[in-house]
């Protein structure tokens, strides 16, 4: 548990004294095929190409506040790659495994928790593309 909530990537980075990369952000669009929650868990330090996700896994939209809270449970700013209310599409940024670890949300922005990439593939079963 974090001492001030870490709603951005860097906040939560030096809060934790790490580099920013190492932040897991998740990343939640809605496709708009079928109104999925697709949620892309990138590097802090990058920024989602929202062309290369469509081009995965078929065309997306923003996901607004409301829909992120009734798809996965979680409000934006603590939103964790897992335990979602609803499974979603899951795409990993092949970025984050240029850290042996790394510190994503639990569900919560005061609450993070540590991982190793692997550790994250293995938990979503997600694939890890070029997303960035």
């Amino acid at each position: 548990m974090l001492d001030d909530a870490c709603r951005t990537a860097q906040q939560a980075a030096d809060a934790l004294g790490i580099a920013v990369g190492q932040i897991a952000k998740s990343i939640i669009f809605r496709r708009k095929s079928d109104d999925a929650a697709v949620l892309v868990i990138t590097s802090g330090d990058k920024r989602v190409d929202e062309k290369k996700v469509d081009a995965l896994i078929g065309k997306t939209g923003r996901a607004d506040a409301e829909f992120v809270k009734a798809r996965t449970g979680f409000t934006i700013g603590g939103v964790s790659p897992v335990g979602h209310a609803t499974k979603p599409v899951v795409l990993i940024d092949r970025e984050l495994f240029r850290f042996e670890e790394i510190w994503a949300a639990a569900g919560h922005p005061h609450a993070v928790f540590q991982l190793r990439p692997q550790d994250l593939e293995a938990l979503t079963g997600a694939p890890v593309a070029d997303v960035v």
